[in-house]
């Protein structure tokens, strides 16, 4: 009998090259095999991996030389492996044509979302094994995603964030005035897709004018051996009107809608990816005054109405502080994660944190406007069969013949 060679030896996951997983989910898919002839075959394997490493070099002078350190970490998080066809010490001949082996594995429940870095990455592949007597062993590779859940309906997550700072604007070694900066906003969480709406308060007590800003920055951070690395973005940007000195303004929810990003990711050993809203004031001859707030990505929205009355009153206490007037009828409802998240990398690393933007007449908008309507006016009382006032027994019923 002669023995042919394999013809095609492929991976094929069950929810396709788009579909991404979730900690506790099954990973399931088949191996595909086509010989053009008889096929002796030893073992048949297939194994899961996925973990996080950070890797990078930074160089430093020792007297006329130059020594460079390298800082590397890894943490694994999914390790799984099937035998689809057992070596048992003999061969198993397979007749010619297309095989499939179907395989499942059940993956932790806890996992840490895919993620690509300059100086690390969050990978997963599953890899599948041909092993053949006297021939090398042949091999497939499928890479797949990872989405952990982030739910923004936590407490910590919808609690308004706020912040004020002050800079005494110089010349040279004069005072040139006082410039102070406040700024909110009505939570911490927001999902891709969502607005923000950004409320400041610029007071430009200088004698020259100041130009506010506000962006969504993505800061990378890697760690390895002690160490630490870090890339940041600018995701989405705003810039306001200049403020005349002697000036001060008021923004009443400036919109800044977050792009397809990833998620943050906050508890990886040897990667973060965090997220911040940064308004500043560009005051000349002065440092800029920069405020920062605090920012979470995630992939569950926010749920339209649910039993959170405590938010719901905060949220609105927050509008009334800053005079929000009139609500929109019909607020728009956040997007799904899936529907506006893409592969690929959105931000360009090394630009400015503050890139010139030319002012776009951007209107007032937000999803948390939806939570407010439900309890603008008191439900009615409960209807009883009882008199919840009765009259007393001093008062006799006036008789109708009398």
């Amino acid at each position: 009998m002669r023995y042919g060679s394999v013809r095609s030896f492929a991976l094929e996951l069950a929810r396709g090259p788009g579909g991404a997983y979730r900690g506790g989910e099954r990973l399931c898919g088949r191996v595909l095999l086509e010989a053009v002839a008889p096929l002796r075959v030893r073992a048949l394997e297939v194994a899961a991996r996925g973990g996080a490493a950070t890797h990078w070099l930074e160089g430093r002078s020792v007297g006329v030389s130059a020594v460079s350190s390298d800082y590397a970490a890894a943490e694994t998080y999914l390790r799984r492996r099937q035998l689809l066809l057992r070596d048992t010490g003999e061969t198993t001949t397979l007749p010619p044509g297309r095989h499939e082996f179907p395989f499942s594995f059940q993956l932790p429940p806890t996992l840490v979302t895919s993620f690509e870095g300059k100086h690390g990455s969050v990978r997963y592949c599953i890899k599948a094994t041909l092993h053949r007597p006297w021939v090398p062993a042949r091999r497939a590779r499928k890479v797949f995603t990872v989405i952990e859940p982030v739910d923004i309906n936590t407490p910590a997550l919808l609690a308004p964030q706020a912040g004020a700072l002050e800079k005494v604007a110089r010349s040279w070694y004069s005072s040139r005035g006082l410039v102070s900066l406040s700024a909110k906003i009505d939570r911490k969480g927001y999902t891709p897709g969502e607005v923000i709406p950004v409320f400041a308060e610029i007071d430009n007590g200088s004698t020259r004018p100041v130009l506010p800003r506000a962006a969504v920055v993505q800061t990378q951070t890697f760690m390895a051996r002690g160490a630490r690395k870090q890339k940041r973005a600018v995701v989405a940007s705003l810039a306001g009107e200049p403020v005349g000195p002697g000036r001060r303004a008021l923004w009443q929810g400036r919109a800044l809608r977050i792009p397809p990003v990833g998620p943050s990711i906050l508890h990886c050993r040897v990667l973060h990816v965090d997220y911040s809203l940064k308004v500043c004031v560009d005051i000349p001859g002065t440092s800029k005054l920069l405020l920062e707030l605090p920012l979470v990505i995630g992939t569950i929205p926010l749920h339209p109405f649910g039993s959170r009355s405590s938010s719901v009153g905060s949220h609105t206490s927050f509008l009334l502080d800053w005079g929000l007037g009139a609500l929109p009828e019909r607020p728009e409802a956040p997007p799904q994660y899936s529907e506006v998240v893409a592969d690929g990398e959105v931000a360009a690393v090394g630009q400015s944190p503050f890139p010139p933007l030319q002012d776009t007449d951007l209107s007032l908008e937000g999803p948390f406007f939806a939570y407010i309507q439900e309890f603008r006016y008191r439900p009615p009382p409960l209807y009883s069969e009882e008199d919840p006032n009765p009259p007393s027994e001093a008062m006799r019923p006036r008789c109708m013949t009398c």
